[in-house]
């Protein structure tokens, strides 16, 4: 399934038989979209809440994030190897603890009068982050600098 969005060809999945090369100390380059690439992280609020569960993980596994962009629906990083762990452990546990910082709660009671914590956005009723990630391994300082300049003209191709 290929989808097009702002004149821009995009796949729905990650290619098959991607290679993961881990440590060999090279930075990687990460990109990852939400589910159905719904605007998940089209609030400040969320984004805000991504930011905290990203600086949350780095400290627990020991990473440097060296760059990132976070757009209304995926994410680019760019990060050192983390000292525990591997990269795909450090995406797994942040996908799942920032879909759960927003999913609701079953049995979730709020009191009358206190309203949604997400009131322009509903919730996601199920699945937060589409499978898998793509992963580039940054291995020259040229490839860094590449890499950070469309992290940094990334939002400027946005039609807002």
């Amino acid at each position: 399934m290929i989808l097009v969005l702002r004149r821009r060809l995009y796949t729905a999945q990650v290619p098959k038989g991607l290679k993961r090369y881990y440590g060999q100390q090279h930075l990687h380059f990460i990109t990852f979209s939400c589910y159905r690439r719904l605007p998940i992280l089209g609030t400040a609020r969320r984004r805000t809440a991504f930011l905290k569960t990203l600086e949350e993980v780095r400290i627990s596994y020991g990473f440097k994030v060296v760059g990132y962009v976070v757009m209304p629906e995926h994410v680019h990083l760019l990060l050192s190897e983390p000292g525990r762990a591997d990269p795909s452990t450090v995406m797994q546990v942040l996908k799942q603890r920032f879909a759960r910082r927003i999913r609701p709660r079953k049995n979730q009671n709020i009191a009358a009068g206190q309203g949604e914590l997400w009131p322009l956005t509903r919730a996601p009723e199920k699945a937060v982050w589409q499978r898998r990630f793509y992963d580039f391994n940054v291995w020259s300082p040229a490839k860094r600098t590449e890499k950070l300049r469309y992290m940094h003209n990334n939002p400027s191709n946005v039609v807002w």
